[in-house]
């Protein structure tokens, strides 16, 4: 019975922590098409991106769509791969692959 507990522990762990980075990924992808709307950098929605959470930079890749002019939006997704590092579980599960998306009106 107990390490039937211990891996149910460690299942609810692991679910945690990928929902931990799904969470970050989204708030990654709404900063990253803020910083994309209001400047004209196109390296912007990354640095946005990587600002505004605590994600691997050598995991994390996005993509922006739809500079134009004032008025018009910006689209910027980001794609993370979460690692699933859960002693026992991790190994079996394997990685995964977590994604958003954000819309904002160009500023300037």
């Amino acid at each position: 019975m107990l390490p039937l507990v211990v891996l149910l522990a460690l299942l609810l762990l692991q679910v945690a922590l990928v929902v931990r980075d799904q969470v970050l990924v989204v708030h990654a992808a709404r900063e990253g098409a803020r910083e994309a709307a209001v400047s004209g950098d196109p390296n912007a929605s990354k640095r946005g991106a990587l600002a505004a959470a605590p994600l691997d930079p050598e995991r994390l890749e996005t993509r922006a769509a739809g500079r134009a002019e004032p008025g018009s939006r910006v689209s910027v997704e980001v794609r993370y791969v979460s690692i699933t590092d859960v002693p026992v579980l991790g190994s079996l599960v394997g990685d995964v692959q977590l994604s958003a998306s954000a819309t904002m009106r160009v500023e300037r």
